[in-house]
Formats: structure tokens, sequence, C-alpha cells
């Protein structure tokens, strides 16, 4: 299918690995310049060398940022002002027990997860309104609406993405602009990967098998049993920024694996 992308130019934060580099490959197969974010040049080149393995023609362009303050933020805005596309998919996740998250892990969370997002989509939704057209997409979680006992900090900062979502969505009527939210469920990322091994050496099992207890015991609600695939969310963003996707505004986009139950 034709996503008619062709010639748009995007930004995806935190595109050097896991979701956001699968959401850069997409677009890029598409016919999209994308900005590849990452806070260390090394790590935004050796994700444009890997993409560019896969995909020759790509046009790709580093945008080398740390988007957790407004001082980063601003940097990357004054070298690449203008996208047609933003993806806000920077974020960081990290169980800790309730009693254990301090003030400053609170802070970080929502500086990283929520504020990066805010202050690029204050920037380019009126140049995007000004346009015409333009695409903002969140990447949030299932744990915005079922906030895990485990990470509570975590869970806070995708359900105020959720809510910021939808109301910017709110400030699009008539301008051919919208703004959505993705929630995917577990995703094998490389954090989780990490996650799941210490799970596995703590429990005395086999990564295979501390994935099945993970989905037995933690997430029993998942339809597939499964972690799923940065590829697969990163298909339902391409088509979100898509002009096929003209008439989803301030929609929450579940690509959870069934792990939320309920209709709304």
């Amino acid at each position: 299918m034709d996503l008619q992308l062709q010639g748009r130019r995007a930004l995806v934060t935190g595109a050097t690995a896991g979701i956001g580099f699968a959401i850069a490959r997409a677009l890029a197969a598409e016919g999209v310049e994308v900005l590849i974010n990452g806070r260390s040049r090394e790590r935004v080149d050796a994700a444009i060398q890997g993409l560019r393995s896969e995909l020759p023609a790509a046009q790709l362009r580093p945008a080398v940022a740390d988007l957790s303050d407004a001082a980063g933020v601003a940097g990357l805005l004054g070298v690449h002002p203008e996208v047609d596309l933003l993806v806000n998919n920077l974020g960081i996740f990290e169980p800790l027990p309730f009693e254990q998250i301090a003030d400053a892990d609170w802070q970080r969370f929502f500086d990283i997860n929520v504020m990066s997002g805010v202050r690029l989509s204050r920037h380019h939704l009126p140049r995007m309104k000004a346009r015409g057209w333009g695409r903002i997409v969140f990447i949030s979680s299932e744990s915005g609406l079922c906030p895990p006992a485990e990470m509570l900090h975590y869970g806070l900062s995708k359900t105020a993405q959720l809510a910021l979502s939808r109301g910017l969505a709110e400030t699009t009527v008539g301008s051919g602009v919208t703004v959505n939210a993705v929630l995917p469920g577990p995703t094998r990322t490389e954090g989780v990967g990490g996650f799941l091994a210490k799970l596995a050496r703590e429990q005395g099992l086999s990564v295979a098998e501390a994935e099945q207890r993970f989905f037995a015991e933690a997430r029993p609600s998942s339809l597939i049993k499964r972690f799923i695939e940065p590829r697969e969310v990163a298909s339902l963003v391409a088509y979100l920024c898509s002009p096929l996707a003209a008439a989803t505004n301030g929609a929450a986009l579940r690509a959870d694996g069934g792990v939320v139950r309920t209709l709304a």
C-alpha cells in the first residue's frame, strides 16, 4: 500500500532503538526524510548505518539532542525547525516499588516522557496549522489505561500523554492536522530484553520460560501471549502519519496484543 508520504519530513524522537527505530524504518521505506533523534552522535550514526543497510535509498539525517530539558529541545529546533510529521516516541521505564520512587524520579519521568512532547508540539503544531497539514503522534502505552503497580511513575506519564494528545487534537479543528496516540502493549525492545533476562536469572528460568510466566502472571489478559515486535507498532504509526488516516484525529489506538479488556 502506498501511504502517500513521499517527500514528507519527519522527526522521530528516541529513534536509535526499539519502537522508535522501527518507526523510522517504516517511514523511511515510504519515502519520508527522517530525522533520527538520539542523545549521542555514536548511537545516532549507528542507527542511520543500520537503516541504510536495509534501505540504501533512505533519506536520513542525524538529530542529536538530549530532549529531557528545555535547552536540549531548543537546540534541536534551532537546527531542524520544520517537519511535517512529529512522532513523540522518546520514553523511559523502570520497575520500582511505589515507596522507593523519589521526587526526583517522578520529575525525571515527567520531563522525559511528557515534557519532551509538550515542547516539541508547542513549536510544531502552530506551524503545521499554518501550512494546513501535519501529523503528531504520541507513543503512549497500555500502561496509560492500566497503570502498572510495579512502575506507577511510568504509568502516570503515559496517562498524561493520552490527555495531552486528545487535548491538542481539540485545537486542530478544520486545520488538516491530526494528533493521535498509539498504545503499545509489552514490546520486545532492547530495554525489555534486559528486563526479561534479569527476571529469568532471578527466577532460575530460561528467557522463554520467564516470558511465559510474565504473561501468565503480570499480563494475563494478553490475547497473543507474547511480546509485540516493534515493527508491529511501527506499521500503525506509519498509517496514522499518512493522508489515508485523515479521518482519525484525537484517537488513542491500541497495538497492545489485547491486554486492555475495556471497550472504551
